[in-house]
Protein backbone atom coordinates (compact mmCIF):
# COMPACT_ATOMS: atom_id res chain seq x y z
CA UNK A 1 0.00 0.00 0.00
CA UNK A 2 3.15 2.35 0.69
CA UNK A 3 4.83 1.62 -2.41
CA UNK A 4 2.06 2.17 -4.45
CA UNK A 5 1.25 5.77 -2.42
CA UNK A 6 5.22 6.51 -3.54
CA UNK A 7 4.81 5.44 -7.04
CA UNK A 8 1.46 7.20 -7.36
CA UNK A 9 3.12 10.60 -5.56
CA UNK A 10 6.27 10.29 -7.87
CA UNK A 11 3.74 9.92 -11.08
CA UNK A 12 2.49 13.13 -10.04
CA UNK A 13 5.53 14.86 -9.23
CA UNK A 14 6.78 14.39 -12.76
CA UNK A 15 3.43 15.22 -14.52
CA UNK A 16 3.53 18.72 -12.16
CA UNK A 17 7.15 19.29 -12.92
CA UNK A 18 6.58 18.40 -16.91
CA UNK A 19 3.64 21.06 -17.24
CA UNK A 20 5.56 24.07 -15.01
CA UNK A 21 8.44 23.45 -17.40
CA UNK A 22 6.83 23.20 -20.42
CA UNK A 23 4.74 26.90 -19.54
CA UNK A 24 8.41 28.00 -18.34
CA UNK A 25 9.93 27.33 -21.59
CA UNK A 26 7.33 28.33 -23.30
CA UNK A 27 7.42 31.75 -22.04
CA UNK A 28 11.30 31.87 -22.07
CA UNK A 29 10.38 31.36 -26.20
CA UNK A 30 8.10 33.96 -26.60
CA UNK A 31 9.93 36.57 -24.72
CA UNK A 32 13.39 35.68 -26.80
CA UNK A 33 10.62 35.77 -29.78
CA UNK A 34 9.59 39.47 -29.07
CA UNK A 35 12.90 40.45 -28.15
CA UNK A 36 13.62 39.89 -31.65
CA UNK A 37 10.73 40.98 -33.00
CA UNK A 38 10.99 44.41 -34.68
CA UNK A 39 8.63 46.65 -36.59
CA UNK A 40 8.09 46.28 -39.95
CA UNK A 41 9.48 49.23 -42.41
CA UNK A 42 7.01 52.38 -42.95
CA UNK A 43 7.50 53.71 -46.60
CA UNK A 44 7.50 57.82 -46.35
CA UNK A 45 8.45 60.67 -48.86
CA UNK A 46 11.03 63.26 -47.82
CA UNK A 47 12.93 65.89 -48.47
CA UNK A 48 16.08 67.18 -48.08
CA UNK A 49 16.50 70.50 -46.08
CA UNK A 50 18.00 73.59 -47.73
CA UNK A 51 18.34 76.94 -47.13
CA UNK A 52 15.90 79.36 -49.34
CA UNK A 53 15.75 83.05 -49.07
CA UNK A 54 13.01 84.17 -47.00
CA UNK A 55 11.20 87.86 -46.57
CA UNK A 56 9.26 88.62 -43.70
CA UNK A 57 6.01 90.10 -44.00
CA UNK A 58 2.91 90.97 -42.16
CA UNK A 59 -0.29 89.62 -43.22
CA UNK A 60 -3.45 91.29 -43.15
CA UNK A 61 -7.47 91.84 -45.12
CA UNK A 62 -9.28 94.96 -45.88
CA UNK A 63 -11.10 96.59 -48.74
CA UNK A 64 -10.52 98.49 -51.77
CA UNK A 65 -12.11 102.16 -52.03
CA UNK A 66 -11.77 105.09 -54.75
CA UNK A 67 -9.51 107.27 -54.09
CA UNK A 68 -12.69 109.69 -55.21
CA UNK A 69 -16.12 108.15 -55.50
CA UNK A 70 -19.51 109.54 -55.74
CA UNK A 71 -22.99 108.58 -55.86
CA UNK A 72 -23.97 112.05 -58.09
CA UNK A 73 -27.52 113.45 -57.54
CA UNK A 74 -29.71 116.56 -58.03
CA UNK A 75 -29.49 119.06 -55.85
CA UNK A 76 -32.67 119.74 -56.82
CA UNK A 77 -36.15 118.35 -57.99
CA UNK A 78 -37.16 118.34 -61.34
CA UNK A 79 -38.08 116.31 -64.63
CA UNK A 80 -35.18 114.64 -66.76
CA UNK A 81 -34.88 116.24 -69.56
CA UNK A 82 -31.66 114.83 -71.09
CA UNK A 83 -29.32 112.30 -70.14
CA UNK A 84 -25.72 112.72 -71.52
CA UNK A 85 -23.64 109.45 -70.72
CA UNK A 86 -23.89 106.12 -71.21
CA UNK A 87 -23.45 103.17 -68.81
CA UNK A 88 -19.83 102.20 -68.12
CA UNK A 89 -18.45 105.46 -69.60
CA UNK A 90 -15.35 107.70 -68.79
CA UNK A 91 -16.27 111.63 -68.20
CA UNK A 92 -14.25 114.09 -67.52
CA UNK A 93 -14.73 116.88 -64.68
CA UNK A 94 -17.19 119.46 -65.93
CA UNK A 95 -18.99 116.86 -68.01
CA UNK A 96 -22.70 116.95 -68.37
CA UNK A 97 -24.56 114.04 -66.88
CA UNK A 98 -28.00 114.85 -66.59
CA UNK A 99 -30.04 118.24 -67.79
CA UNK A 100 -33.20 119.00 -66.05
CA UNK A 101 -36.28 120.40 -67.05
CA UNK A 102 -35.28 124.05 -65.92
CA UNK A 103 -37.31 126.43 -69.04
CA UNK A 104 -38.99 128.43 -65.51
CA UNK A 105 -35.94 129.06 -64.23
CA UNK A 106 -34.64 130.36 -67.48
CA UNK A 107 -37.50 132.57 -68.24
CA UNK A 108 -36.36 134.19 -64.94
CA UNK A 109 -33.10 134.59 -65.88
CA UNK A 110 -33.72 136.40 -68.47
CA UNK A 111 -36.43 138.81 -66.43
CA UNK A 112 -33.30 139.65 -64.42
CA UNK A 113 -30.92 140.04 -66.88
CA UNK A 114 -32.68 142.44 -68.42
CA UNK A 115 -33.16 144.11 -65.12
CA UNK A 116 -30.20 144.23 -65.05
CA UNK A 117 -29.40 145.92 -68.48
CA UNK A 118 -31.97 148.37 -67.58
CA UNK A 119 -30.09 149.36 -64.43
CA UNK A 120 -26.87 149.69 -66.13
CA UNK A 121 -28.20 151.68 -69.11
CA UNK A 122 -29.72 154.16 -65.93
CA UNK A 123 -26.21 154.20 -64.38
CA UNK A 124 -24.17 155.16 -67.61
CA UNK A 125 -26.60 157.96 -68.29
CA UNK A 126 -26.74 159.57 -64.58
CA UNK A 127 -22.62 159.27 -64.40
CA UNK A 128 -22.43 161.46 -67.85
CA UNK A 129 -25.40 164.31 -66.43
CA UNK A 130 -23.32 164.28 -63.21
CA UNK A 131 -20.67 165.58 -65.49
CA UNK A 132 -22.66 168.49 -66.36
CA UNK A 133 -23.98 169.21 -62.60
CA UNK A 134 -27.39 168.52 -63.58
CA UNK A 135 -28.45 165.57 -60.82
CA UNK A 136 -27.38 164.98 -57.87
CA UNK A 137 -24.45 162.68 -56.55
CA UNK A 138 -27.32 160.46 -55.03
CA UNK A 139 -29.33 159.77 -57.83
CA UNK A 140 -25.91 158.32 -59.35
CA UNK A 141 -25.36 156.66 -56.05
CA UNK A 142 -28.79 154.88 -56.24
CA UNK A 143 -28.74 154.12 -59.70
CA UNK A 144 -25.33 151.98 -58.87
CA UNK A 145 -26.94 150.55 -56.05
CA UNK A 146 -29.35 148.99 -58.07
CA UNK A 147 -27.66 148.05 -61.24
CA UNK A 148 -25.61 145.55 -58.62
CA UNK A 149 -28.59 144.53 -57.15
CA UNK A 150 -30.06 143.49 -60.17
CA UNK A 151 -26.49 141.87 -61.26
CA UNK A 152 -26.51 139.92 -58.02
CA UNK A 153 -29.92 138.53 -59.12
CA UNK A 154 -28.63 137.85 -62.35
CA UNK A 155 -26.20 135.62 -60.53
CA UNK A 156 -28.28 134.34 -58.07
CA UNK A 157 -31.01 132.63 -60.63
CA UNK A 158 -27.68 131.20 -63.08
CA UNK A 159 -26.64 129.53 -59.76
CA UNK A 160 -29.82 128.18 -59.26
CA UNK A 161 -30.31 126.73 -62.67
CA UNK A 162 -26.58 125.34 -62.70
CA UNK A 163 -27.79 123.40 -60.20
CA UNK A 164 -30.41 121.65 -62.50
CA UNK A 165 -27.76 120.40 -64.43
CA UNK A 166 -25.52 117.23 -63.07
CA UNK A 167 -22.01 117.49 -63.88
CA UNK A 168 -19.42 115.11 -63.16
CA UNK A 169 -17.00 116.51 -59.84
CA UNK A 170 -13.94 114.88 -61.34
CA UNK A 171 -12.60 112.34 -64.02
CA UNK A 172 -13.66 108.63 -63.58
CA UNK A 173 -15.60 105.41 -64.61
CA UNK A 174 -19.44 105.58 -64.60
CA UNK A 175 -21.76 102.85 -63.31
CA UNK A 176 -24.96 101.60 -64.61
CA UNK A 177 -27.95 104.68 -65.18
CA UNK A 178 -30.34 104.68 -62.62
CA UNK A 179 -32.73 107.24 -64.03
CA UNK A 180 -35.12 107.60 -67.21
CA UNK A 181 -35.55 110.24 -69.81
CA UNK A 182 -39.22 112.53 -68.24
CA UNK A 183 -38.70 110.92 -64.86
CA UNK A 184 -39.48 113.08 -61.79
CA UNK A 185 -36.48 113.28 -59.70
CA UNK A 186 -36.82 114.35 -56.34
CA UNK A 187 -33.14 116.80 -54.31
CA UNK A 188 -30.91 114.00 -53.41
CA UNK A 189 -32.07 110.92 -55.68
CA UNK A 190 -28.82 109.17 -57.30
CA UNK A 191 -28.74 109.16 -61.17
CA UNK A 192 -25.42 107.51 -61.41
CA UNK A 193 -22.19 106.26 -59.08
CA UNK A 194 -18.50 108.08 -60.70
CA UNK A 195 -15.58 106.04 -59.24
CA UNK A 196 -12.13 107.15 -59.90
CA UNK A 197 -10.22 104.02 -60.72
CA UNK A 198 -6.94 104.41 -61.46
CA UNK A 199 -4.80 104.70 -58.81
CA UNK A 200 -6.80 103.08 -56.25
CA UNK A 201 -6.97 102.54 -52.31
CA UNK A 202 -7.10 99.83 -50.09
CA UNK A 203 -7.54 100.29 -46.37
CA UNK A 204 -6.26 96.95 -43.76
CA UNK A 205 -6.04 97.28 -39.77
CA UNK A 206 -2.96 96.18 -38.34
CA UNK A 207 -1.95 95.56 -34.74
CA UNK A 208 -0.74 98.35 -32.91
CA UNK A 209 2.66 96.00 -32.43
CA UNK A 210 3.43 96.11 -35.83
CA UNK A 211 3.34 100.22 -35.79
CA UNK A 212 7.02 100.16 -35.31
CA UNK A 213 7.90 97.92 -38.50
CA UNK A 214 5.94 100.14 -40.77
CA UNK A 215 6.06 103.25 -42.71
CA UNK A 216 5.11 105.49 -45.11
CA UNK A 217 6.02 104.07 -48.45
CA UNK A 218 6.68 101.04 -47.62
CA UNK A 219 5.87 97.89 -50.36
CA UNK A 220 2.50 96.02 -50.30
CA UNK A 221 1.50 93.05 -52.49
CA UNK A 222 -1.85 92.30 -52.77
CA UNK A 223 -4.35 89.75 -53.83
CA UNK A 224 -7.81 89.11 -54.44
CA UNK A 225 -9.97 85.96 -54.70
CA UNK A 226 -11.36 87.27 -58.38
CA UNK A 227 -7.80 86.54 -59.93
CA UNK A 228 -6.48 83.28 -57.72
CA UNK A 229 -2.67 83.76 -57.51
CA UNK A 230 -1.90 86.76 -59.60
CA UNK A 231 -0.72 89.74 -56.98
CA UNK A 232 -0.91 93.77 -57.03
CA UNK A 233 1.97 95.63 -55.85
CA UNK A 234 1.50 98.78 -54.37
CA UNK A 235 3.05 101.67 -51.38
CA UNK A 236 1.65 102.60 -48.27
CA UNK A 237 0.61 105.85 -48.55
CA UNK A 238 -1.23 106.97 -44.81
CA UNK A 239 -0.89 105.03 -41.18
CA UNK A 240 -3.58 106.06 -39.08
CA UNK A 241 -2.88 108.14 -35.77
CA UNK A 242 -5.31 106.96 -33.96
CA UNK A 243 -5.17 103.26 -32.02
CA UNK A 244 -8.82 102.04 -31.89
CA UNK A 245 -9.53 101.45 -27.98
CA UNK A 246 -11.65 98.50 -28.38
CA UNK A 247 -9.53 96.64 -30.31
CA UNK A 248 -6.36 98.07 -30.45
CA UNK A 249 -5.53 98.14 -34.00
CA UNK A 250 -4.44 100.74 -36.50
CA UNK A 251 -6.12 101.54 -40.26
CA UNK A 252 -3.36 101.37 -42.68
CA UNK A 253 -3.60 102.90 -46.23
CA UNK A 254 -2.01 101.68 -49.25
CA UNK A 255 -2.29 103.11 -52.86
CA UNK A 256 -2.29 100.67 -56.33
CA UNK A 257 -1.78 101.42 -59.94
CA UNK A 258 -4.73 100.18 -61.49
CA UNK A 259 -4.36 100.70 -65.12
CA UNK A 260 -6.21 97.56 -65.94
CA UNK A 261 -8.94 98.76 -63.90
CA UNK A 262 -9.10 94.68 -62.38
CA UNK A 263 -9.16 96.27 -58.84
CA UNK A 264 -12.77 97.77 -58.13
CA UNK A 265 -14.02 99.83 -54.80
CA UNK A 266 -15.55 97.15 -52.67
CA UNK A 267 -13.39 94.22 -53.46
CA UNK A 268 -12.29 92.54 -50.30
CA UNK A 269 -8.24 91.57 -50.91
CA UNK A 270 -5.60 89.82 -48.28
CA UNK A 271 -1.95 92.27 -48.49
CA UNK A 272 1.25 91.11 -47.62
CA UNK A 273 3.74 94.29 -46.31
CA UNK A 274 7.28 93.41 -46.31
CA UNK A 275 9.16 94.48 -43.16
CA UNK A 276 13.18 94.23 -43.14
CA UNK A 277 15.76 92.71 -45.31
CA UNK A 278 15.55 88.95 -47.15
CA UNK A 279 16.99 86.20 -44.18
CA UNK A 280 17.93 82.40 -45.46
CA UNK A 281 16.05 79.69 -43.40
CA UNK A 282 15.05 76.22 -44.53
CA UNK A 283 12.11 76.18 -45.78
CA UNK A 284 10.11 72.69 -45.41
CA UNK A 285 6.29 72.11 -46.95
CA UNK A 286 4.25 72.49 -44.12
CA UNK A 287 2.86 68.97 -43.98
CA UNK A 288 6.30 67.81 -42.72
CA UNK A 289 5.82 69.78 -39.36
CA UNK A 290 4.01 67.82 -36.59
CA UNK A 291 2.03 69.97 -34.14
CA UNK A 292 1.32 68.35 -30.79
CA UNK A 293 0.98 69.11 -27.10
CA UNK A 294 5.63 69.01 -26.56
CA UNK A 295 6.06 71.95 -29.87
CA UNK A 296 6.67 70.95 -33.55
CA UNK A 297 8.17 67.63 -34.17
CA UNK A 298 10.03 66.68 -37.25
CA UNK A 299 11.12 63.25 -38.35
CA UNK A 300 14.93 63.11 -39.30
CA UNK A 301 15.78 60.21 -41.73
CA UNK A 302 19.21 58.61 -40.89
CA UNK A 303 21.22 56.00 -42.74
CA UNK A 304 22.32 53.09 -40.18
CA UNK A 305 24.44 51.16 -42.78
CA UNK A 306 23.62 48.11 -44.30
CA UNK A 307 21.33 45.28 -42.88
CA UNK A 308 21.86 41.37 -42.78
CA UNK A 309 20.37 41.43 -46.54
CA UNK A 310 22.61 43.93 -47.76
CA UNK A 311 20.08 46.84 -48.07
CA UNK A 312 20.16 50.19 -46.14
CA UNK A 313 18.63 50.56 -42.92
CA UNK A 314 17.12 53.58 -42.35
CA UNK A 315 15.43 54.64 -39.09
CA UNK A 316 13.50 58.03 -38.25
CA UNK A 317 13.79 59.86 -35.60
CA UNK A 318 11.80 62.97 -33.75
CA UNK A 319 13.36 66.02 -33.18
CA UNK A 320 11.59 69.35 -31.84
CA UNK A 321 12.11 72.01 -34.36
CA UNK A 322 11.23 76.27 -33.70
CA UNK A 323 9.06 77.38 -36.55
CA UNK A 324 8.60 81.17 -38.25
CA UNK A 325 6.25 82.18 -40.88
CA UNK A 326 4.08 80.23 -43.41
CA UNK A 327 4.15 81.27 -47.50
CA UNK A 328 2.30 78.93 -49.54
CA UNK A 329 2.34 75.64 -48.91
CA UNK A 330 5.95 75.93 -47.08
CA UNK A 331 7.07 76.72 -43.50
CA UNK A 332 10.23 78.47 -42.31
CA UNK A 333 12.12 76.08 -39.81
CA UNK A 334 14.25 78.96 -37.56
CA UNK A 335 15.84 76.18 -35.06
CA UNK A 336 16.32 71.89 -34.84
CA UNK A 337 16.93 71.53 -38.90
CA UNK A 338 20.46 71.31 -40.65
CA UNK A 339 20.60 71.22 -44.36
CA UNK A 340 21.12 68.51 -46.00
CA UNK A 341 18.97 66.21 -43.09
CA UNK A 342 16.66 64.34 -44.79
CA UNK A 343 12.69 65.21 -43.22
CA UNK A 344 10.20 62.94 -43.29
CA UNK A 345 7.07 64.85 -45.39
CA UNK A 346 4.43 62.50 -45.47
CA UNK A 347 3.85 59.13 -43.30
CA UNK A 348 4.63 60.70 -40.13
CA UNK A 349 1.35 59.04 -38.66
CA UNK A 350 2.45 55.41 -38.91
CA UNK A 351 6.33 56.04 -37.28
CA UNK A 352 7.78 56.18 -34.10
CA UNK A 353 10.80 57.00 -32.69
CA UNK A 354 13.41 54.99 -34.46
CA UNK A 355 10.85 53.41 -36.60
CA UNK A 356 12.47 51.74 -39.64
CA UNK A 357 11.24 53.73 -42.61
CA UNK A 358 11.75 53.13 -46.89
CA UNK A 359 11.89 55.94 -49.05
CA UNK A 360 9.63 56.64 -52.05
CA UNK A 361 9.11 59.93 -53.62
CA UNK A 362 7.19 59.09 -56.27
CA UNK A 363 4.37 61.76 -54.86
CA UNK A 364 5.45 64.58 -52.97
CA UNK A 365 3.40 66.90 -51.23
CA UNK A 366 3.14 70.23 -52.61
CA UNK A 367 6.15 72.83 -51.86
CA UNK A 368 5.10 75.93 -53.68
CA UNK A 369 5.72 79.30 -51.80
CA UNK A 370 3.18 80.89 -53.91
CA UNK A 371 0.65 79.08 -53.15
CA UNK A 372 -3.00 79.38 -51.37
CA UNK A 373 -3.75 77.09 -49.14
CA UNK A 374 -7.02 78.67 -49.12
CA UNK A 375 -7.96 78.48 -52.22
CA UNK A 376 -6.45 75.25 -54.00
CA UNK A 377 -8.12 76.02 -57.19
Amino acid sequence: MIKRMVIMLIVIGLILGGIFGFQAFKNRMIAAYLANLKAPPQTVSTITAAMSPWQTTLESIGSFNAVQGASLSAQVQGIVQKIGFQDGQDVKSGDLIVQLLADQQIATLQQFQASAANAQIAYDRDSKLIKANTIAQSQVDSDLATWKAAQAQVASQQALIDQYSIRAPFDGHLGVRLVSLGQYLAAGTAVVTLQSLDPIQFDFSMPQQALSQLEVGQAVTATVDAYGSQTFDGKITAISPLVDSQSRNLTIRATFANPGRKLLPGMFGSVSVVIGEPQSYISLPQTAVTINPYGNVVYIVTDKGKGPDGKPQLIANQKFVSTGQARGDQIAVTKGVNAGEIVVTSGQLKLNNGSPVIINNAVQPSNDPNADPANPN
